[in-house]
C-alpha cells in the first residue's frame, strides 16, 4: 500500500518539476554522452552464473500485488472488528441502562 502511495507522489513530483523547467534549462542539465569502455561493458554484460539469483519482474510484481491485497483485507477486517465491538458495547450499554 505504501508502495503505491510512494509511486504516485514521485510521479506527481516529476510531472510538476518537468512543467517548471523550460527547454533551454532542461538541455543544459543533460550530461554529455560518453562511450563505455571495455571494462564497463564487461561489468554490465549478463553473467550466466548469476542468472538464478535474479528476480523475475513479473513474479515479483505479482507477489507485491498479492501482498497489497492481503494488507487491504487485513485492514478492512480490523476496521470491521473495531466497528462490531463498538456496536456491541453500545447495545450492551443501551440494554443495561433501560433495564435499571
Amino acid at each position: 500500500m505504501a508502495f503505491l502511495l510512494k509511486n504516485t507522489s514521485i510521479s506527481s513530483h516529476l510531472r510538476s518539476s518537468s512543467q517548471k523547467t523550460d527547454g533551454a534549462l532542461a538541455q543544459s542539465r543533460r550530461g554529455f554522452h560518453v562511450e563505455l569502455g571495455a571494462r564497463e561493458k564487461a561489468l554490465l554484460a549478463e553473467d550466466g552464473a548469476l542468472r538464478r539469483f535474479k528476480s523475475h519482474k513479473k513474479g515479483v510484481h505479482q507477489l507485491k500485488r498479492i501482498g497489497d491485497v492481503l494488507t487491504v483485507i487485513v485492514v478492512a477486517g480490523c476496521c470491521y472488528e473495531i466497528y462490531a465491538r463498538a456496536v456491541m458495547k453500545k447495545e450492551a450499554q443501551a440494554a443495561g441502562g433501560s433495564s435499571s
